[in-house]
């Protein structure tokens, strides 16, 4: 769970917003966990992105390997274990991930217990 707080403290310190974190364990047999992000814009994309590197290896994780670039969607992962997505609102309303992996566990990491 230090990762995952980590990769999620990050992302706010870069200022995404509505940071979601869904354990896929119970309901993929090849991933553990998705960290969801919304980014207001393609330079904010690779602001969060490259915090998130760097804090996530720094807390013990590989090198992430990389999809994108896009100005709409980054893709960070961390092995099977940790998938990263950094999106637009557009891109995130568009693709829905949360709809899509909605038998998934939210897990709650309040801004305060940072």
């Amino acid at each position: 769970m230090a990762q995952l707080r980590a990769i999620v403290d990050a992302a706010r310190e870069r200022r995404a917003e509505d940071v979601v974190v869904l354990d896929l364990t119970e309901v993929s047999s090849t991933l553990e966990y998705f960290v969801i992000c919304t980014a207001t814009a393609g330079l904010q994309l690779n602001a969060i992105r490259e915090n998130i590197r760097e804090k996530a290896m720094a807390a013990g994780l590989g090198r992430p390997t990389v999809e994108g670039p896009s100005d709409r969607w980054l893709l960070l992962a961390f092995g099977a274990s940790i998938v990263v997505h950094i999106m637009t609102k557009d891109a995130r309303e568009y693709y829905d991930l949360e709809g899509l992996w909605s038998d998934a566990t939210p897990l709650s990491f309040p801004e305060d217990a940072a």
